[in-house]
């Protein structure tokens, strides 16, 4: 059997990491062409040993020579910056490339795998929030394969297999709830990051984990599932499973309902993507009904966790409304991350940057760079102010 040759965009991150643990458990099924990293060098350079890629690549310059000393007795050729992620994922050796960059630093180099004509594996949500109809037009036009791996796209995407010709009525993302599910406005209002990093059911990088205790992250994914599926606003509803065994779900126009089950595990959607129609034995755990005896379903509080509310705003406004949301959600929860704004006042900022900025209705790749740009300037400034106001309510 020919290896599969896969390029990993954001190698050292969560996803990442996982994504390797794949193939090292296949490693009879898949090869590693490209693996790059943001800042750690370190992890990166191991990876690089153990794995053998022809190219790593790490974004940050001042890193280079860390890791180009490191591998100089391999054939593993060493680049570095913003452009060398671009250039890296348009090799004739890769076969698939693998998305999982943090943020909508992940648009470029995506597109730029798209345009090579790789099919793609996509972890970076954010990909789809900014440029969602942009980037499914280059699929169109390349005929690629968009491969979700979020666990609830994957199981969005699993439950559509074979019903190609079956309208869907509806879908339904599930959401743990994350760490302060049920809790109220008066007792978020004094919660710190600590608090709102121990998620309950999954191991995740920090911004991920923020997203999902304050719902903004099942607001990106009911943006991406509208480009990933072809879907309206109205066809995409959330609701919260504490559990985390059921993905999500899909509703037919005849009132069938198909879900996706099994623990929570990123490492099943991820083979599912690189092993696409086939389904391959591994030694993951399995899930035990038994060992769930209730199965619990419940509403999101949209009141409380704004972000899901604000997430379903910009996705009817449309144009550029869900760019100048994720750009602005960014840095509020790097904000958030450092202790200089509160949990509730990060809806606060994103809701007013999304008054601030300047709504384009069909807008350009360059239109979505600039006006991640200028989200995240007025997103600074708005965080400026609101810090005194955090720091004097403490």
């Amino acid at each position: 059997m020919e290896k599969k040759k896969i390029a990993i965009l954001g190698a050292t991150g969560s996803v990442g990491t996982q994504v390797l643990e794949v193939v090292r458990a296949q490693a009879d099924r898949f090869g590693v062409s490209v693996l790059t990293a943001a800042t750690n060098a370190r992890l990166l350079i191991e990876q690089a040993l153990e794995f053998c890629p022809k190219t790593v690549v790490i974004a940050d310059e001042s890193k280079y020579n860390e890791v180009k000393t490191a591998l100089s007795h391999t054939s593993t050729g060493v680049r570095a910056g913003a452009a060398a992620l671009e250039e890296a994922v348009q090799h004739d050796g890769i076969d698939m490339v693998v998305s999982a960059l943090v943020g909508s630093a992940g648009l470029r180099p995506t597109v730029a795998a798209i345009k090579a004509g790789k099919d793609v594996a996509l972890a970076n949500k954010e990909t789809l929030v900014v440029a969602g109809q942009l980037v499914m037009d280059l699929v169109r036009k390349h005929g690629v394969r968009l491969l979700p791996v979020d666990s609830e796209h994957s199981a969005i995407f699993q439950c559509m297999v074979g019903e190609q010709q079956n309208p869907i009525e509806k879908i339904y993302l599930t959401a743990s709830g994350g760490p302060f599910r049920g809790k109220n406005s008066s007792y978020l209002a004094t919660v710190g990051f600590e608090e709102a990093l121990r998620h309950p059911n999954w191991v995740m990088g920090a911004k991920i984990t923020i997203d999902s205790a304050t719902l903004m992250n099942k607001g990106l994914e009911v943006i991406e599932a509208k480009w990933l599926f072809g879907l309206q606003t109205r066809q995409i509803d959330v609701v919260v499973h504490p559990q985390s065994i059921v993905h999500s779900l899909v509703q037919f126009e005849d009132g069938s309902i198909k879900a996706q089950l099994g623990l929570p595990d990123m490492k099943l959607p991820i083979q599912y993507a690189l092993t696409f129609p086939a389904r391959i034995q591994n030694q993951l755990k399995r899930f035990n009904f038994a060992d769930f005896p209730a199965l619990t379903f419940e509403r999101p509080d949209t009141e409380t966790f704004r972000n899901l509310a604000l997430a379903y705003r910009a996705l009817e406004i449309g144009g550029n409304m869900p760019c100048v949301l994720n750009a602005s959600n960014e840095v509020v929860v790097a904000a958030f991350l450092r202790g200089e704004v509160g949990f509730l006042q990060m809806s606060d900022v994103i809701e007013e940057v999304m008054q601030r900025v300047t709504y384009i209705a069909v807008p350009t790749m360059g239109n979505c760079m600039e006006t991640d740009r200028h989200s995240r300037e007025i997103a600074a400034e708005v965080v400026a102010r609101q810090k005194k106001a955090y720091y004097l309510a403490r």
